[in-house]
């Protein structure tokens, strides 16, 4: 009797859909990275325990009362900018980019912090102005998310700081932000592309130009692309058969355990394969939205949406680039490629989701 009290109390704050949807994907992640790998079980048993992090972190977040969440949002927003900061000035250079921290006990990269803080920190600005929103509420907030997304631009990271201003955009759409505005941001957005364009990176700008011919340079800043599209296109509608994939297995493809392992299902499962992969992201995304929209309060809901949409930005983005239509920017696979700092991120944002469900049932019942 004493272990089902228990049990149930481990589980009161836990979504049973939702949890059952990210246990398929801890399954998912372990098997392809063995194969991806070439049976590296080092790398298996470190992904596994990134899992076992991350769903104690999504616990311990899950029992988090809402009013404690919102008590977090600013001290959780203003230490990630300080460590953005920290890293501008302190971090440790790897590839060409400044963008781990060094605290001594570990390594931390701060901007995945800021995929949970910055949308947290703008729903509860939005939720303390709710009942007087006017345009400098959305001018204030639109500045919450640029300051982030410009310091983490400068590492360089592209592609965090793309997340990182989608979760923010997706804040202010649900404030309600109006069309009109919208519509002016993206044509200004068009007329300053050429002053934005000088702004990149040399590295970005040909990761962008690979985009329309990856040929020009198939073995340099191309190479990504053709061998992403080659494996994808090489599965065929059954796949090769786990294991069996060539372009990994024989070392082409790049990156394989992590920016580029949804190439590594599509050779080996194939078109059927990856119906089958987005069946299970739409079903944790559908939930998602399913919690967003019976979220009560203005708070929960904005910051239920925001994790939601992100999520399905994560994947997309990461999805089209292996696949080619997008440009290469560095975004793994969100719950299936190798990382310990962006699956604890991801964890604690589905955290979030539980805690707004639950413990919003509670209060009902």
């Amino acid at each position: 009797m004493n272990y089902r009290r228990l049990q149930q109390r481990f589980m009161l704050h836990l979504d049973p859909v939702l949890l059952a949807g990210l246990c398929g994907f801890m399954l998912l992640s372990l098997t392809m990275l063995y194969s991806a790998s070439d049976g590296n079980w080092a790398r298996v048993l470190g992904q596994f325990s990134n899992f076992v992090v991350g769903f104690a972190a999504l616990w311990i977040v899950a029992n988090m009362p809402l009013h404690w969440l919102m008590r977090i949002a600013v001290p959780m927003y203003v230490v990630g900018v300080l460590l953005l900061i920290a890293v501008a000035l302190f971090g440790e250079i790897s590839h060409g980019a400044r963008r781990w921290l060094n605290l001594g006990v570990a390594t931390v990269q701060p901007s995945e912090l800021m995929k949970v803080a910055v949308p947290l920190m703008m729903a509860w600005y939005f939720e303390k102005n709710e009942a007087t929103l006017k345009f400098k509420n959305y001018f204030i907030a639109t500045v919450l998310f640029l300051v982030p997304v410009g310091l983490i631009m400068r590492q360089p990271d592209l592609g965090t700081s793309i997340l990182i201003g989608a979760s923010g955009f997706y804040v202010l759409f649900l404030a309600g932000l109006s069309w009109r505005i919208i519509i002016g941001a993206g044509l200004a957005a068009l007329v300053s592309a050429p002053f934005l364009w000088n702004a990149l990176h040399d590295y970005q700008r040909h990761r962008i130009l690979m985009l329309f011919d990856p040929s020009q340079d198939a073995l340099g800043k191309g190479y990504h692309t053709i061998q992403g599209m080659i494996a994808v296109g090489s599965g065929g509608i059954l796949g090769k058969g786990y294991l069996n994939g060539t372009q990994t297995h024989l070392d082409f493809l790049p990156e394989r355990t992590t920016d580029f392992i949804f190439a590594v299902w599509s050779e080996e499962f194939g078109f059927i394969g990856n119906l089958l992969l987005l069946g299970l992201y739409v079903f944790v995304i559908g939930r998602g939205f399913i919690i967003t929209a019976n979220a009560s309060t203005y708070f929960t809901r904005l910051m239920a949406g925001s994790i939601t949409l992100t999520f399905f930005t994560y994947t997309f983005v990461n999805m089209g680039m292996v696949s080619g239509i997008l440009p290469v920017v560095g975004v793994p696979l969100p719950l299936v490629s190798y990382g310990g700092t962006a699956i604890l991120t991801l964890m604690l944002g589905f955290g979030v989701l539980m805690s707004i469900h639950t413990h919003q049932r509670l209060v009902k019942t």
